[in-house]
């Protein structure tokens, strides 16, 4: 009996992989194109309905799914008793979480996105501009194109078209280095209810109120947070969008490819690195763990793969960098990558022995952290392996020779040198 739980267990935790929460029957329908291009990224998925009281995430302690979608922005409650804290645990635990926002948010996404340095708007505030706002708006201005992508390539992809979007703002937590800015308003939008007298300050006001929200735990779990659910819709996949200040005809909305690449990269299909075949030597030689001698030169190599689109690729940065250090850095140089992600570089080792580590330590938006310690030993020259005549002190060893010289000249000369002495008369 206990071996038939363990294996029923089992089953479940490998058998799904993504839980997709919708808010009602009518989320299929209107995003069905989102939840298509999502199929194709992973063939595992599960729907629940958010009030589902079968609704579970874990099961025996253990996560039931590698990611979270939650396309919910309005729910109240979710069912059988999940509530914001066990998705903030399944983010602890490594899972990741992409979830939608709209103007009528309720209070479990905007509990969500608070723990994760993400401040969501007031119900019932929209983002407003009257300056980029699309030719279809019907008058609110809060029908917006949008442009101002992250420049993190790996989660926007490149050169992305603009988006349309009719949502909640956001605003990032200053005192939180981990949220990314991956979509955000333009200097002339603001966040406030449609129709209404401006009163206060608002939640947030030109670039630094977001659209489109991301966090990378350090644990590199990921989170995305749109802070429009329409956008994510088909009417908006299929739409042309043309700011209302902008010349030129209008063109087919980025909606599509620019949800696809951030999901991409929210379910870590792109975006991830890893590092294997850590070597280093002496020029020359093959990989030892044998010391090294001051002034050694040494060769470090070192496997970096990216993951993209759901496979493993050469990386091919080329900012990464090598440290030997010693409390402090004493050598830090760039690595140079082949085609098969293989990064060399080579240097000499410093004039002062002890304790070093080769280190690479790689940590880019959009990135997951790449840490790799490899710690040796710099020993001193032996007295055997000393240079008998050095050229620097060719001076020197002329004056010390020049002095025995001498002295041989001034003994030679005082030993063997006799004054004559003159003979004189004796006088009567």
């Amino acid at each position: 009996m206990e071996k038939a739980v363990i294996f029923s267990l089992i089953l479940a935790v490998a058998s799904c992989r993504t839980l997709v929460i919708l808010e009602n029957v009518l989320t299929k329908e209107s995003h069905s194109s989102f939840l298509a291009d999502l199929a194709t990224k992973d063939s595992d998925i599960v729907y629940k309905y958010a009030t589902d009281s079968s609704l579970t995430i874990k099961k025996y302690g253990e996560s039931l799914y590698n990611n979270i979608v939650i396309l919910a922005p309005s729910v109240a409650a979710f069912g059988n008793g999940v509530t914001a804290n066990d998705f903030l645990t399944f983010l602890d635990d490594g899972g990741n979480i992409v979830m939608s926002a709209s103007s009528d948010v309720g209070d479990p996404i905007k509990e969500i996105a608070a723990e994760v340095g993400v401040e969501i708007d007031e119900e019932g505030t929209s983002v407003i501009d009257h300056m980029n706002y699309d030719v279809s708006d019907a008058g609110d201005h809060d029908l917006i194109v949008a442009d101002s992508f992250t420049s993190a390539s790996v989660i926007v992809g490149e050169s992305p078209k603009p988006v349309l979007f009719q949502g909640v703002g956001m605003a990032a937590d200053l005192d939180n280095p981990l949220v990314i800015d991956i979509l955000r308003a333009s200097s002339t939008a603001y966040s406030h209810a449609a129709n209404q007298d401006i009163l206060e300050y608002p939640l947030a006001i030109g670039s630094s109120l977001l659209l489109v929200a991301g966090m990378q735990a350090r644990n590199n779990a990921r989170i995305v947070i749109f802070g429009s659910h329409s956008m994510l819709s088909d009417k908006f996949y299929n739409a042309d969008v043309k700011a209302q200040s902008a010349d030129g005809g209008s063109q087919a909305a980025g909606n599509r490819d620019f949800t696809s690449n951030v999901i991409d990269w929210a379910l870590r299909r792109n975006g991830d690195l890893r590092f294997s075949n850590v070597k280093h030597n002496k020029v020359g030689e093959a990989p030892s763990d044998a010391a090294y001698r001051i002034t050694d030169e040494v060769e470090y190599s070192i496997v970096i793969e990216e993951m993209r689109n759901g496979n493993w690729e050469a990386f091919q940065g080329s900012d990464v960098q090598l440290e030997f250090v010693r409390i402090d850095p004493f050598v830090r140089a760039f690595l140079k990558p082949d085609s098969a992600g293989v990064f060399k570089v080579g240097f000499k080792v410093p004039d002062v022995y002890g304790v070093y580590q080769f280190k690479v330590d790689y940590d880019r938006i959009g990135f997951t952290h790449l840490y790799s310690s490899t710690q040796v030993s710099v020993r001193p020259f032996h007295h055997t392996e000393y240079e008998r005549f050095i050229p620097s002190a060719y001076p020197y060893y002329a004056s010390a020779f020049s002095m025995l010289g001498g002295l041989f000249i001034f003994s030679f000369v005082f030993l063997y040198h006799k004054d004559t002495v003159p003979e004189t008369k004796k006088t009567e």
